[in-house]
């Protein structure tokens, strides 16, 4: 998921401003400024006064100022024994309705505790830990996660729901290191699934979109710690892609390919790269025709590049460069919005050109679009369940009104494509469609009314896109 840094001045430059991890702390408790209509209904979401909150963004307030913050898993139980409606809020980095409720919210922040076991290659993290908190924490113990996001300020909780991904060809999402979840059902129960002793439906507890119940921890498989080096080129032809499309996004163990749609090219080309000390790489000065750049980049041409993680081939923790941001420095507001659809990659080429069919409609409101390749998986709402796949990521200027027109635009050029649109993020499909493209829809819905009979974790965003066709 790829979460860009701006903050617009008074003069109306868009530039990018940090704080330390305490101003950050402080800011992202913050209420933010700014309203948006939910793409799924017209009018803002309705918070009680003086008290609401918002996303990351400030784009979606939520509908209640009802929030637990419970310290313990046994407290957690409690609360959802005694709620009537309860949905999680993680770190508030979705774009939509998601973790929205008229009722109540539950934030577990306090559960952080993180165990690593060696033995087993697996670390074991409580529903408040953020993939900042956890890589460092791994990697001084000797390990790795397979794959990053490009903000790791997100939860893994929160992340590994919503099938939130990194980039790289033979790389699966995020949720696809989970080996075992552990929540809280409506009766308040414990219930704890994994991979190896509950086959036929750990697939649907992992990319649970919160209905399940109330995550309290997850245990993720880990890898010896690696390094890793990155390079940009700029200035790829789009020609390149309709031959070579598997072999770029083949060429690094990440690569993401960002564009403003225009000129026919993508302007630069983010090749990450895991260092072998006994066979070092050296980097060519071309990658077909885009050239080698030999200072540090942004993602958007023009700005300053020092939050940005490592380029020109210095190596480094993965840590450090499989998130295109670095940890230390964080935005005062994230004031975008995001859109991301799934295509299958077998057509990525053609899906790429048909979006850009419309470029002068997206580039006036556009920040940036990145291009990702994702290994397909068999988790039942993943978005690249059974699918290679190409997300095409879109990072909008905080212009709803105007992409609220661009988007139904978008979804129907891709349309032969059977676009999947990230659950957390902004989309106008119709609920039927969206359901029509998850062959395991029934079996997920067959595992909601089994361990949620009374609805107690479904909201508005749920009902509609999953129930309401």
């Amino acid at each position: 998921m790829l979460l860009y840094l701006f903050v617009t001045f008074r003069d109306g430059i868009v530039g990018v401003m940090t704080l330390n991890k305490r101003e950050f702390l402080k800011a992202s408790g913050l209420a933010f400024t700014g309203t948006m209509l939910n793409p799924f209904e017209s009018g803002q979401s309705a918070a009680r006064p003086g008290n609401s909150r918002k996303n990351w963004s400030g784009n979606y307030t939520y509908s209640t100022d009802r929030l637990d913050a419970p310290a313990t898993v046994e407290e957690v139980q409690a609360i959802v024994k005694r709620a009537s409606k309860l949905r999680a809020l993680g770190t508030r980095h979705s774009f939509n309705g998601i973790a929205d409720s008229t009722s109540e919210q539950i934030s577990l922040q306090h559960l952080d505790q993180m165990a690593l076991d060696s033995a087993t290659r697996s670390v074991t993290v409580g529903a408040g830990v953020t993939y900042g908190r956890l890589a460092p924490y791994i990697d001084s113990h000797g390990f790795a996660l397979h794959n990053l996001a490009s903000l790791p300020h997100i939860s893994v909780v929160g992340g590994c729901s919503t099938a939130t991904h990194g980039s790289g060809i033979h790389n699966r999402n995020l949720s696809s290191a989970c080996s075992v979840v552990e929540l809280a059902t409506a009766t308040g129960d414990r219930l704890t699934l994994s991979r190896a002793k509950d086959p036929q439906h750990f697939a649907g507890a992992v990319v649970a979109l919160g209905a399940l119940g109330i995550v309290t921890s997850l245990t993720l498989d880990v890898e010896p710690t690696y390094q890793m080096e990155q390079v940009v080129y700029q200035n790829l032809s789009f020609n390149e892609l309709g031959h070579n499309l598997d072999t770029i996004f083949g060429s690094g163990y990440s690569v993401s390919l960002f564009t403003d749609w225009q000129h026919h090219r993508a302007t630069q080309v983010w090749i990450k790269r895991r260092v072998d000390p006994k066979q070092p790489y050296t980097w060519p000065q071309e990658f077909y025709g885009a050239k080698r750049a030999m200072q540090k980049l942004h993602p958007v041409s023009g700005h300053a590049a020092e939050n940005c993680t490592e380029q020109l081939g210095v190596p480094g923790p993965w840590y450090e460069r499989l998130p295109h941001f670095r940890m230390n420095f964080t935005p005062s507001s994230g004031s975008e919005l995001q859109t991301e659809y799934f295509v299958p990659r077998e057509h990525a080429y053609e899906a790429i050109l048909a979006v850009e069919r419309l470029r002068d409609r997206i580039t006036p409101h556009l920040f940036v679009t990145e291009l990702r390749t994702i290994e397909a998986d068999s988790l039942w709402m993943s978005m690249a369940y059974e699918r290679p796949s190409l997300a095409i990521h879109f990072t909008w200027k905080p212009e709803w009104a105007a992409v609220q027109k661009i988007l139904p635009l978008i979804e129907a050029n891709l349309a032969p494509f059977a676009p999947r649109p990230h659950w957390a993020k902004l989309f106008t499909l119709p609920p039927a469609t969206v359901q029509s493209r998850y062959e395991r829809l029934a079996d997920f819905k067959d595992l909601l009314r089994q361990h949620d009979p009374a609805r107690k974790f479904r909201n508005t965003f749920l009902e509609s896109n999953l129930y309401s066709a």
